[in-house]
């Protein structure tokens, strides 16, 4: 496929990388076949015409973002072994399968097997894969790039949903009508993606020629070079650098999915309308991709620490201002706020690890990094509804999201300068 690549390469007038950042982001943006806010889509049909409780059916998620603590690693080895281009497109293939089959689901077994490998694909391959490959390809532009993942990762976000429900709808809204959704939701994913990964998707600028000083002139011209010596994971476990930033991970990620999976919950019971706590979500995930390309930029003008600083920062305090929501408003605001947030937890974690360890071995090291950001996912939302169940409301949560996000700045304080050439 690399003539593919190489006529693609002569035939465009900017740096090839772009194409890869377009084939990687197609895999961020079709991963959202699997995430959580597209089977709430399915929820409400799903148990009715299966008998099926709600509980249930969400739990197959929740068992993925356990699997995925201890699946990371390997995807993060087997990138670093074969390349991202193979378990992308193997991955994207995958998913698709496991999503249209879902469709012939008829017990909780089978529907938990075939859901939680798609949530697995979407935690772990795509996720390490994608921003690994973008890595390699960029430096001074790395931060840009990245936020562009993360962009169509929240344009992902808000249609899949979106599709799920147009399908159904088209289909007449029928009990079973959940399932042509899902069939079709795995052919968009084979559609958008596996193309564009398969045939223009290179693993580094060096099998395309691209080396040394041509590599950094054909992607910028800028004089701003990012240190791009690479270290060993052996190396990067004897470092304090790995462990302060993968509790970072840990903590920022607690918040992430502690106010994510509560926070329609959490605005109804400040007596909005469902509808309205619903739409919050959807200002969210515009916040989310906003944020995204915000963050990318200002990773590539000022240092990737500082930028992680403040962003961990910009996210306790928009998670403590949920607080003061007393309108439609102030709830859009909010959530616009905290989205802004989110999208910079997509870009700045990878950037800065590539700016700390170099690009070489970082989908390795990556795959060592992303259980602790599981963990936290996997601990947030149960901890918010701990401290529901114990104190009826919500209350203390954001509080303890704000105290979290502080020690997670402490602790980027206290993480190693990264050293330019």
């Amino acid at each position: 496929m690399n003539q593919i690549a190489k006529f693609i390469q002569k035939s465009v007038p900017f740096y090839y990388g772009w194409i890869i950042v377009a084939g990687s982001g197609s895999t961020m943006f079709v991963r959202n076949a699997a995430a959580t806010l597209t089977i709430a889509v399915f929820v409400y049909p799903m148990s009715e015409d299966l008998g099926w409780s709600r509980t249930l059916i969400v739990g197959a998620s929740s068992l993925a973002g356990i699997l995925s603590v201890f699946i990371s690693p390997l995807s993060g080895f087997l990138i670093q072994k074969y390349g991202s281009k193979k378990i992308l497109y193997s991955s994207v293939i995958i998913l698709g399968l496991t999503t249209l089959l879902i469709s012939q689901s008829f017990s909780p077994l089978t529907f938990y097997i075939l859901f939680a490998t798609g949530r697995i694909i979407f935690s772990s391959p795509i996720q390490i894969g994608a921003s690994t490959v973008v890595t390699k390809w960029f430096v001074n532009n790395r931060g840009k790039a990245t936020g562009i993942l993360g962009l169509l990762h929240s344009l992902g976000m808000g249609l899949f949903p979106l599709f799920a429900q147009l399908i159904m709808d088209i289909d007449g809204n029928n009990l079973d009508s959940w399932r042509l959704s899902w069939l079709w939701l795995g052919i968009i994913v084979w559609i958008i993606s596996f193309p564009l990964v398969f045939f223009t998707m290179i693993d580094d600028p060096s099998k395309l020629g691209i080396k040394g000083k041509k590599y950094l002139s054909q992607e910028s011209k800028r004089s701003q070079v990012r240190n791009d010596k690479s270290i060993s994971l052996k190396s990067a476990f004897r470092s304090k650098a790995f462990w302060l930033l993968s509790i970072v991970g840990f903590l920022t990620y607690f918040i992430h999915t502690g106010v994510n999976i509560h926070q329609a919950a959490y605005l109804i019971d400040k007596g909005l309308n469902p509808l309205i706590a619903a739409s919050a979500l959807t200002i969210m995930a515009l916040g989310t991709g906003f944020g995204s390309i915000i963050t990318g930029w200002a990773t590539d003008k000022f240092s990737s620490k500082t930028v992680y600083f403040f962003g961990s920062l910009w996210l306790g305090i928009s998670a403590i201002l949920f607080l003061l929501v007393s309108s439609v408003l102030s709830a859009y605001i909010v959530a616009f706020l905290f989205g802004m947030a989110l999208g910079g937890l997509l870009v700045i974690p990878p950037v800065l690890l590539a700016d700390i360890f170099g690009k070489d071995n970082i989908g390795a090291i990556r795959g060592y990094t992303e259980p602790f950001v599981s963990g936290g996912q996997a601990i947030g939302g149960i901890s918010a509804g701990l401290i529901y169940d114990i104190s009826g409301s919500y209350q203390m949560s954001f509080p303890l999201f704000g105290i979290l996000a502080f020690i997670a700045c402490v602790l980027i304080i206290f993480s190693p300068k990264i050293k330019n050439n």
